[in-house]
Parts: structure tokens; sequence; C-alpha cells
């Protein structure tokens, strides 16, 4: 779990309800038609802007908000340079016997050992990257929109409420609840696109940004070891990628190929 994740979420919303709670009750903050407006005319509208797939995409990636995190980029450059070492002691060929989870690093690999050009490489391997680009910026412009959407509603709402509170300014009973839809709208619209779909947007395009270092880790350990550098080269290479305070010294290999 992304613990600055969970903590975020978790006191953002335990300091509203905490200041709700010694303001009053926490039952004048609940107001049904208001969350209907907000929420039913947000998902609407982003509905309208983007493919039904795109939004349920979005809505899957962000799990990946409080997942684990992303590997770390040690970890690639460690096992770059393990693939350096074992392509160095039993060829280009060994490479395309590696299982790994990630497609990326797959599909690097056996181009390397299949015997394609430094170029064929680069080519596969930016459009893999750039295509990846993509499809992440859609699912964040997805939550940025809704951000976007969420307090324009909750406008729409406290026009709705002023209209409603207007008509009835000769029922001094009826002019309590229409205000109340007016205020509560904007606060649910404000509260759900900076506590919610704003910062998903941002921890989802922060997460992007680490797995296209990894990528991009990957992508030029690939290229070094169809160079046949040695595995000295690589690291110092490799491990510019990371922040110098944060690199971790070479190590001894610690991968194998795995036959069938």
């Amino acid at each position: 779990m992304d613990l600055a994740s969970f903590l975020g979420i978790i006191s953002g919303i335990g300091l509203i309800l905490a200041a709700i709670l010694l303001g009053g009750s926490a039952r004048a903050f609940v107001n049904i038609p208001g969350v209907m407006i907000v929420m039913g005319g947000t998902v609407a509208s982003t509905l309208l802007t983007f493919p039904i797939r795109d939004v349920w995409a979005s809505f899957q990636a962000a799990y990946y908000v409080f997942a684990e995190q992303n590997e770390d980029p040690n970890d690639v450059v460690a096992t770059m340079i393990d693939l350096t070492v074992l392509s160095r002691r039993k060829g280009l060929l060994a490479l395309s016997r590696i299982k790994t989870p990630s497609q990326f690093l797959h599909k690097a690999v056996n181009l390397v050992a299949d015997g394609s050009t430094e170029d064929q490489i680069r080519s596969a391997l930016t459009i893999e990257l750039e295509a990846m680009k993509e499809r992440h910026g859609i699912v964040q412009d997805v939550f940025k929109k809704m951000g976007a959407y969420a307090p324009a509603f909750g406008m729409l709402g406290t026009l709705i409420g002023l209209v409603q509170m207007l008509s009835k300014l000769d029922e001094p009973s009826g002019i309590g609840p229409a205000m109340a839809v007016a205020l509560l709208t904007t606060f649910y619209g404000s509260m759900m696109s900076t506590l919610l779909f704003l910062p998903i947007a941002g921890k989802l395009r922060a997460r992007t940004r680490v797995e296209v270092i990894n990528l991009e880790i990957i992508y030029e350990g690939a290229i070094s070891i169809l160079e046949n550098n040695n595995p000295i080269m690589v690291y110092e290479k490799l491990s510019s990628y990371v922040p110098a305070r944060k690199r971790r010294p070479m190590r001894k290999t610690r991968l194998k190929d795995e036959e069938g």
C-alpha cells in the first residue's frame, strides 16, 4: 500500500469531519439533492467528454494510487547489471530465457537476443514508451477534467438553491432547505475536486514519471548490452537516472537465466 496516499486521504477526511463536528452537527452537511447534482453532473460531463472505455480505465487506475509504490529505479538498474553479466557470460541468446513480469523488459531482452540492430531496438522501445505515456496521460486527464467539473456543478447547484430560495421568500420554512442546497453543493464540489479528483491525477502523474524513468533505464540498458559494455560502465551510465544521494553501490549479480 502507498502509505502517503493512505495518510493523505484519511487525514484530509478526518480533519474536515473534525471541523464539522466541532462546529455543530454533521447531519447539517448531508444533502442528497446536492450530492446528486455534483456527482451526477460530474460523471455525466466526464462521459460526454471521454469514451466510456477511457473513463472505466481511469477508475481502475485510481486503485494504483493506493497500491504499492513503483519499482525502485535502483532495483531496475541492478536487474540490467545482472542481465549485462549474464549476456557476457552466456551470450545474448541466454537473455531470451529470462522470465520477468515486466512486458517492456521482456520485449527489450528479446529484441537484443534476436540480434536486432541498435536502431531497431531504439525504434521499437521508443514507440512502446511513447504509447505508455499517451495512455497514462488520458487517464490523468479524466481526473483533471473531473476536478474542473465538480466545482462547476457545485456552483450550478448553488444557483439552483438560490432560485428555490427566492421563490419561497413568502414561506420562511422553505428558505432554510433551499439555502442548504445552495451552499452544500459548492462545498461538495470543492471538496471532491481538491481532496479526491485533482490529488488522484497528481499522484498518477507522479507514478508515471517514476515508471518512465524505469523504462528508460531498461531502454538504455538494452542498448548497452547490445554494445557489449562491461557491467561497471553500464552501472555508471544507468545510475545517472537516480539522484546521487539515493544511488545504491554496485553489487554482485543475482539474476540467473531460467531454462524452460
